[in-house]
């Protein structure tokens, strides 16, 4: 299993789940950042958004047409077992649940189908702290 540092440095794109178009929340400023420093990120939300930061939004994992390198996660951790079972039949290289989330099913689903896996981890923060030059 790779590091959280070695996940963020090979991924290209990123599937930011539960994205907000809300300037204030969390999941809008780590997207701003990962924009910035380079990532292809897609934010995956209900239908009640078209785009944040002039990205389309799309309301599943399911409906992103190219290789997802790793699925970001912004839910409540009884949420996240979907999210994980979509990764899997996306693809995707690895599941991660942002700080304060941790998903004992999640874990299971990602691991049993060989996704790497990280909870509880600011990718904004782990990316500042080993990546950003």
């Amino acid at each position: 299993m790779r590091s959280p540092e070695q996940i963020l440095a090979e991924a290209r794109t990123i599937a930011l789940v539960g994205a907000s178009p809300n300037p204030s929340r969390p999941s809008n400023e780590v997207m701003r950042y990962l924009l910035d420093v380079g990532y292809r990120v897609i934010p995956v939300r209900p239908a009640d958004c078209d785009e944040i930061h002039g990205v389309p939004c799309v309301t599943s994992l399911a409906e992103i047409e190219e290789p997802i390198d790793l699925v970001d996660v912004f839910r409540r951790p009884e949420a996240v077992p979907p999210h994980a079972r979509e990764a899997v039949t996306a693809g995707a290289g690895a599941l991660w649940l942002q700080v304060g989330i941790a998903s004992v099913d999640a874990r299971r689903i990602a691991e049993d189908a060989g996704l790497d896996y990280v909870e509880n981890a600011c990718t904004k923060v782990v990316h500042k702290l080993y990546l950003a030059r």
